[in-house]
């Protein structure tokens, strides 16, 4: 199948690389074209732009930050619907808002050809080794027709409803993911500073009814590592927040728990950590309790 890839960042790229890897011709943009070469040297190749990518392609991928890029680069000028060709299919697999989802949705409908909303859980090692959930939105007998192709991008693959419902799932995702990652570096900082150390607690809550896959993969091989390596980064982890709290915001759900979720990203934002990865809003608790959570031979 012919395939183009929108969106080369620390997520797009191994997701367009194990489609690559799937036996399908591919055709890439990205703004920084440094970002295609990785793909190049595979076999893809490269567009001028969105809209060059889709006059390509059967089916289009897009890995972008949010939904201000999402809809520059699908319904802008040079965008991916200015080139889409009979029968095309444009899939997003960014966090997305849902109403942002369903007004690109609506616009590919009204010139005949289909959306899906598709954003992926999972991180940057997910989207390496193709363990990632792909939650999926929009047209079910479309979503059936590019299965395929998102079963190369994950191993989780889930219809979740119409247009737009592939994002709230995702949503939702990451608030509680997000969330934790507050709530436990309050914990573990209790624990620790109460006498007991880091890989002890660890140990005992993952046998316990405390235990989740945040603390088993992220907090176990980012923070308790002092690892705050970009992959999923503190602006991207705030702005899914603020996505969560506009949704809130619309169905009129009162979300005081979030709110203050959101005020320890901002400010891990403006201590100038917004490209770390998300783990690291924990060194605020860290400072306050003066305390560190280090289990290096974990």
């Amino acid at each position: 199948m012919r395939v183009g890839f929108i969106g080369l960042g620390n997520m797009g790229r191994p997701m367009a690389t194990n489609v690559l890897k799937a036996g399908h011709e591919m055709v890439v943009y990205d703004i920084r074209e440094e970002a295609g070469q990785p793909l190049i040297a595979l076999g893809a190749r490269w567009a001028s732009n969105p809209r060059a990518v889709a006059h390509a392609s059967q089916v289009v991928f897009t890995s972008l930050p949010g939904p201000k890029e999402v809809e520059e680069v699908a319904l802008g000028p040079g965008g991916i619907l200015e080139g889409m060709q009979p029968g095309a299919v444009y899939v997003d697999l960014s966090t997305n808002s849902p109403s942002c989802a369903r007004r690109v949705a609506a616009a590919f409908r009204a010139k005949g050809f289909a959306m899906l909303d598709a954003p992926v859980s999972g991180g940057v090692t997910g989207a390496q080794t193709r363990d990632l959930a792909v939650l999926v939105g929009g047209d079910e007998e479309v979503f059936q027709r590019v299965k395929p192709l998102l079963d190369a991008i994950g191993t989780k693959v889930f219809y979740c409803g119409p247009s737009g419902a592939g994002c709230i799932a995702k949503i939702v995702n990451n608030l509680i993911s997000l969330s934790l990652n507050v709530l436990m570096g309050e914990a573990f900082t209790i624990g620790v500073k109460a006498g007991v150390p880091t890989r002890t607690l660890y140990e005992a809550v993952t046998r316990s009814s405390g235990d989740n896959n945040r603390l088993r993969r992220g907090l176990r091989n980012q923070l308790f590592k002092g690892n705050f390596q970009p992959g999923f980064a503190v602006d991207l982890a705030l702005k899914d927040v603020r996505l969560g709290l506009e949704l809130a915001r619309e169905l009129d759900i009162p979300v005081e728990l979030l709110a203050l979720v959101e005020q320890k990203y901002l400010e891990a934002h403006n201590r100038g950590w917004g490209r770390l990865n998300s783990d690291a809003v924990v060194l605020l608790q860290e400072e306050r309790a003066k305390v560190q959570l280090r289990a290096p031979d974990l």
